[in-house]
């Protein structure tokens, strides 16, 4: 038995990555690598007790030569008894009307057709050839893009894809063992010239990075396969704690909202934090780089560096994340109160935002109401209706109640604690004439009263949980 064989059988034993009566679909272009991929489980089938099958995609890149790759997989395939399944593409055609880079519509096109593949005819994992000196390429390029510990883990040795499983078996093996194998065998492949030219980033890490580091050490290719295989396995572990104290830390107000105690987080160590951050990003968003971003998590980090004050971070996707002394919450961006007047309706709820407020004659509210609901009593006389609500502005200064002088606005919502992420749009609300007669569910002026007496006509009820 060929050395890469010993080795591939016990990489394929170690991560369990098949098992007796896996119908594999093995991903072939007709390179070296592939083809030795397909060899090996050729000769191999029975000993798997598997069944196996062959998709090409022919992206129409190179004319007749791209053609010529599919005729010469679809033969081997044919001499071999195995089902060969093919599509051509019109890549070129595709970023043209849709843009984008080109090797990135390959794959996203190349895995299309591979998922349809395997669910019109009941595969149940997809083979792809990658191999140790790839997994060291795709650490490298994870390095120069700041990444995050989730490009240092590389090319994972199986992933879930869609419904199905995606295995690399030859992840252990370097691009110079599998030639060796493949010549051992008699078996030819075609050559893509792209691959020689350095248009593509992996393509300088593989003709300019890694001969250098090869030189110094020549089993670094195995190396990066172990080291990432370590980084799987103990960020694996972490995760498993991290996601056990998250449900512990973070209350989920709703859907878009979670929230969490600053001197409760401080408590975790760092590793947990950081694994802690990327848990609820994962819950606010879909998009992997977002979730993924390590300027991103870095960032939110500094949030929890201190318990006192307030601050406020604008997230992607029009979300934030604001701290009030020892509380951070992740939150979706309330849409702002409109800065011109809304006129309030009386003997019935006017909704503002997450509150609403009822404004009525105190013969027609119910009893009930008052009994629910924080009241304020005032007189009819008192005031100039009709009555607004509007957005705070610059200098606006309040009566309260008690007090020879007005007290601004400003510093009530410091004094009371109001995110200031929500002061530009919290609700006030005045007479006609302007005269600010209540910060909604803060504080009331003067002309109100929560005793009532034989002057007052009038009732405010405010229905909010904005500041529990």
């Amino acid at each position: 038995m060929h050395t890469l064989e010993h080795q591939v059988l016990a990489y394929i034993k170690e991560q369990q990555l098949i098992k007796s009566g896996d119908k594999l679909l093995i991903a072939c272009s007709g390179g070296v690598d592939s083809m030795a991929l397909l060899s090996f489980f050729y000769h191999f089938q029975h000993y798997f007790n598997i069944e196996l099958a062959v998709a090409h995609v022919d992206h129409m890149l190179r004319g007749e030569q791209s053609a010529q790759d599919r005729q010469f997989v679809e033969q081997a395939c044919e001499d071999w008894a195995i089902p060969f399944y093919s599509c051509a593409i019109p890549i070129a055609e595709i970023q043209k009307k849709e843009g984008g880079n080109m090797q990135a519509i390959c794959r996203k096109e190349r895995y299309h057709f591979f998922e349809t593949v395997m669910h019109t005819h009941k595969f149940t994992k997809l083979v792809t050839a990658h191999h140790a000196d790839d997994q060291l390429e795709s650490m490298l390029m994870a390095m120069t893009k700041a990444s995050s510990l989730n490009g240092l883990k590389g090319i994972l040795p199986s992933r879930k894809f869609q419904q199905f499983t995606v295995i690399r078996p030859f992840l252990m093996v370097t691009k110079d063992e599998i030639g060796e194998y493949l010549h051992s065998k008699g078996h030819l492949y075609r050559e893509d010239p792209s691959n020689a030219k350095n248009d593509y980033t992996r393509n300088r890490f593989r003709h300019n990075v890694v001969p250098v580091l090869k030189e110094e050490n020549p089993l670094v290719s195995r190396h990066a396969v172990h080291i990432a295989q370590q980084l799987l396995e103990d960020d694996t572990y972490l995760m498993e704690l991290a996601e056990e104290r998250f449900s512990k830390l973070f209350l989920k107000v709703d859907k878009n909202c979670y929230k969490v105690k600053v001197s409760e987080l401080q408590k975790e160590p760092l590793a947990l934090q950081r694994r802690l951050i990327l848990i609820l990003l994962s819950y606010l968003y879909n998009d992997s780089n977002t979730i993924q971003s390590y300027a991103l998590c870095t960032t939110i980090l500094t949030l929890f560096s201190m318990s006192d004050g307030s601050r406020a971070l604008d997230l992607p996707e029009n979300f934030i994340a604001r701290q009030q002394y020892d509380e951070v919450v992740f939150e979706y961006k309330q849409q702002n109160l409109r800065t011109s007047n809304q006129q309030i309706a009386l003997n019935e709820w006017c909704v503002l935002g997450t509150m609403r407020i009822y404004i009525g004659e105190l013969a027609q509210c119910d009893e009930d109401l008052l009994q629910k609901y924080p009241h304020h009593f005032f007189a009819a006389s008192s005031v100039s209706f009709p009555l607004f609500v509007r957005a705070p502005r610059q200098g606006d200064r309040i009566l309260l109640q008690g007090m020879q002088h007005q007290k601004k606005v400003s510093r009530i919502f410091i004094d009371d604690k109001i995110p200031f992420t929500k002061r530009a749009s919290w609700p006030l609300l005045v007479d006609a004439n302007d005269d600010l007669l209540a910060i909604v569910a803060v504080r009331v002026n003067n002309k109100f009263s929560n005793v009532k007496s034989a002057e007052h006509e009038m009732v405010l009820l405010v229905d909010s949980n904005e500041r529990l």
